[in-house]
């Protein structure tokens, strides 16, 4: 079958399919529930909480790893995923919606921790290994493009029926019912289009070969690990601050500090220019590795991905009238994303190298997972001591540690560069 060779039919949805839900989840729960009557500090502390699937997602890692094969696994969870969310959906307009609706996210959650573990292994098993890094730009750009049509075409609809019925409640409810439909729609599509045979069966033997602690302990051997994992908890510290109060900083009134902006029109300026301006950096980030390697652009990368929170400290202090501003700050921050998330996650591969590589990415991405709920949970108490002003002051300078620490990793010279022969 056609279709079952070429990674141009498969990456891009099955992609899509981790990072959507993890959008829902983590993101457009923010603006929901913000728009739903509940404060800062409580979505801060009770959404970072939803991390924790993603942090612990190692611990039953070695279980996928070790049963079934990822494409099963991944199928199975993208359906649990469209069921849940439809359930949120019948479920938002109900008495004590909060703790119910929070409750089927974590089930979500769960289930998107696990469909990222199947969907990371079948990548590293199915592509080989030379298509790796040109791809991962694909990869890591339609997984940001659902975060977007999460936080963009999503919220859009969500402002769109809230001006319609006037009625928060039913928006949100109608809008949670279509994202289960969509993914279901997803899940039908990948079930068609994925390959059925996870071809690199040699590694792939190896790893069921292994037991359970020997995955964990072997992760924990690998070279540099202490200064490895404490830039995967640090690297995304002020980032992990910012994605929790930037919705809540676009919809606050100016007495707030806010930009006074509504639901639809925070859909529009994520869902338009942002996603052309990430499609942009995520693709140019991966050509740049698969030409010169991880080596050359890591540090540039990082500073793309960071530098843009300038922007926000700007809006912050001025709070310009004109709209376009806000819209030169987003697109800038999300071609930097694009950009430079690229050469995180291509470091991350490099960290799985080896025997488990399935286990072992997913105990790194937990890692990353941590250093995300944490900060996350304190970031409404944080925002609300400081204000935006300051706070995104502090989130920048919450970027450093991560910058300093990545001078010192170790790893091949030419990584993620494509062999010339290929």
């Amino acid at each position: 079958m056609k279709t079952d060779k070429s990674p141009w039919f498969w990456i891009p949805l099955l992609n899509f399919a981790s990072g959507l839900p993890y959008a829902v989840i983590i993101s457009v729960s923010v603006i929901m529930y913000k728009n739903l009557g509940i404060s800062n500090e409580d979505i801060g502390v009770y959404t970072s909480l939803l991390y924790l699937p993603w942090v612990i997602k190692p611990l039953w890692s070695p279980f996928i790893e070790l049963n079934g094969t990822k494409r099963k696994w991944f199928l199975s969870m993208q359906l649990l995923i469209s069921i849940a969310f439809l359930l949120v959906g019948f479920t938002v307009p109900s008495n004590g919606f909060f703790i119910m609706t929070l409750a089927i996210f974590w089930v979500a959650a769960f289930a998107s921790a696990s469909n990222d573990i199947a969907s990371d292994g079948f990548y590293l098993l199915v592509l080989p290994k030379e298509q790796q890094s040109f791809f991962l730009g694909i990869r890591s750009t339609f997984y940001r493009l659902s975060l977007l049509a999460g936080n963009g075409l999503i919220v859009l609809f969500a402002g769109y029926l809230e001006h319609k019925y006037g009625d928060n409640t039913k928006a949100w409810s109608y809008t949670m019912i279509a994202v289960g439909l969509l993914m279901t729609v997803i899940t039908v599509y990948n079930f068609v289009f994925t390959p059925r045979n996870e071809i690199n069966s040699v590694e792939n033997n190896k790893d069921h070969h292994q037991n359970f602690t020997t995955i964990f302990v072997s992760f924990f051997k690998k070279k540099q690990i202490g200064l490895v994992l404490a830039f995967v908890l640090l690297f995304r510290l002020g980032e992990s601050q910012l994605l929790k109060m930037l919705s809540p900083f676009l919809l606050d009134g100016k007495n707030l500090g806010g930009m006074a902006l509504d639901t639809e029109a925070v859909g529009i300026i994520y869902g338009t220019f942002g996603v052309g301006a990430l499609t942009l950096g995520g693709i140019l980030g991966g050509i740049a590795i698969s030409k010169q390697g991880l080596t050359k652009w890591m540090f540039p990368m990082f500073l793309a991905m960071h530098l843009p929170i300038i922007g926000f400290i700007l809006l912050a202090f001025f709070h310009p009238s004109s709209i376009y501003y806000i819209y030169a700050v987003v697109i800038l921050e999300q071609f930097g994303y694009g950009f430079g998330f690229t050469g995180f996650m291509m470091f991350l591969i490099h960290v799985a190298e080896g025997e488990s590589k399935t286990a072992h990415y997913a105990l790194a991405t937990g890692f990353m997972a941590l250093g995300m709920m944490i900060p996350g949970m304190l970031s409404g108490y944080i925002q609300q001591y400081l204000g935006y002003q300051h706070f995104f002051i502090w989130v920048l300078l919450a970027t450093i540690p991560g910058l300093i620490l990545s001078r010192f990793l170790i790893f091949p010279k030419d990584f993620g560069k494509k062999s010339e022969e290929v």
